[in-house]
């Protein structure tokens, strides 16, 4: 390995040493390799993972036995007074990162065994759950992720490694388990979400025949306006500033161009940009389709010629020779793999950050292409089209922001009367006594 001399000692020996005489070593510098890390990088974490083999040793940890606790083990309790003689610092972060890849290529290789959580009954019943909305409910792989998150945290704070068994869990250990969650998020949709991950869980379990109805009326919704504030846009001057700042030269500046102008002009969420395949775009026609949607439904959007422009000019001066498809690939390691939803979402958050904008959140731009499209004339259906809505419902929330059809309806407001002097009370008519006989 070129990246590593020999008067750097490690134990006493050349690290290149160890790396030959160890096999565990030799099999994470080969996959190492084959990911593309930098040199300087393979060298870093074939140290720390020489670190880690001196220490097992020294411990006489069974390498089969070992598992994600040994890794905590070793950076938490060993890294941070390390007394074994071993040459070189080892940054407990970076001994994490190193060794999550020597699991990994030890697990392939079977000396490791799996994850014992794989087979756990609470992973089994995930597994079950996550077959549920993907099938059932048809949800995609980012919400039920989310899902799957909250409802991991009820099953395993309950049952552990234990079967599970619905009946065990009690309207009080899920009232506190609420206000657990809840502590984490500051607004009333955000709770939603955690009321809405359990319920949907607990009628997935009443479809098996558990009685849930006790649980479910213990989780209610909390108060929450959804169209009580205007949704938040960027200005005509805050898109001319973004788009400007994309000209600046920089390492993958063409790739951010791309990924921002398909938000602007295409209103894309984050999934659906990492998503495009070279074969999702007809050049001839100027159109691209959409096949991996949040709704799971094919569908096919103009390209307009700024955004086409703006791809064409990635694809030809700056994405990587790779046989993966994707439009958009990783620069970094592990390269020339098709980028992520969080990739898209940071590349959007730095263009923020390089126009001199207050935001962060790249869903912005979906509102801001309904705004303009509304500025333009077009109408809540066509919005809703553009975008994608199943339901015209969702789209009613950008109502608010289409002033040309508010003004149409818009009752006048009532003129001022002129004031006028107190009128005095009218005569009472009192009734004629009558006569006394």
């Amino acid at each position: 390995m070129a990246s590593i001399t020999k008067n750097e000692p490690v134990c006493s020996r050349p690290l290149e040493e160890l790396v030959r005489e160890r096999a565990p070593l030799t099999a994470l510098q080969r996959y190492l390799i084959e990911r593309g890390h930098a040199r300087h990088t393979v060298y870093a974490y074939l140290d720390r993972a020489a670190h880690f083999c001196h220490w097992a040793e020294r411990t006489k940890l069974d390498l089969s036995r070992f598992d994600e606790k040994v890794i905590a083990r070793f950076c938490d309790d060993h890294v941070a007074h390390c007394n074994c003689g071993w040459p070189t610092h080892t940054d407990p972060r970076e001994a994490s990162a190193a060794l999550g890849h020597l699991l990994l290529v030890l697990r392939v290789l079977g000396v490791v065994r799996p994850s014992a959580e794989r087979g756990t009954p609470v992973e089994e019943e995930l597994h079950r759950f996550d077959e549920h909305l993907d099938q059932v409910r048809g949800l995609a792989s980012s919400s039920r992720q989310t899902i799957l998150r909250i409802v991991r945290e009820l099953l395993w704070g309950r049952f552990h490694g234990r079967p599970v068994v619905i009946s065990a869990i009690t309207p009080e250990y899920l009232r506190r388990l609420v206000a657990k969650l809840t502590e984490r998020y500051h607004g009333p949709a955000s709770v939603g979400s955690v009321i809405s991950a359990l319920r949907g869980y607990f009628r997935f379990r009443a479809t098996t025949g558990d009685s849930v109805g006790g649980l479910l009326s213990v989780l209610s919704y909390p108060a929450n306006w959804q169209h009580a504030s205007l949704p938040k846009t960027l200005t005509d001057e805050e898109i001319e500033r973004l788009l400007t700042s994309l000209n600046w030269p920089g390492p993958s500046m063409r790739r951010s161009a791309a990924i921002v102008r398909c938000a602007v002009d295409l209103g894309l969420r984050s999934g659906e940009i990492a998503a495009l395949q070279l074969d999702d775009i007809d050049w001839r026609e100027g159109t691209v389709t959409l096949r991996r949607t949040k709704g799971r439904r094919e569908q096919v959007l103009p390209l307009p010629d700024a955004t086409g422009r703006t791809i064409a000019a990635y694809l030809q001066h700056e994405r990587p020779k790779t046989a993966h498809r994707g439009i958009f690939v990783r620069r970094k390691t592990p390269r020339d793999e098709p980028i992520k939803a969080d990739l898209v979402r940071k590349t959007i958050r730095q263009a923020y950050q390089r126009a001199g904008l207050p935001y962060t959140r790249s869903h912005l731009l979906r509102h801001t292409m309904a705004r303009r499209l509304l500025d333009g004339g077009s109408s809540l259906k066509e919005v809703a089209d553009v975008l994608r809505h199943r339901s015209l419902n969702t789209t009613l929330i950008y109502a608010k922001l289409d002033g040309r059809s508010l003004s149409s309806v818009a009752l006048p407001w009532p003129a001022a009367l002129p004031p006028q002097p107190p009128q005095p009370p009218p005569p009472i008519a009192l009734p004629w006594p009558e006569r006394l006989p």
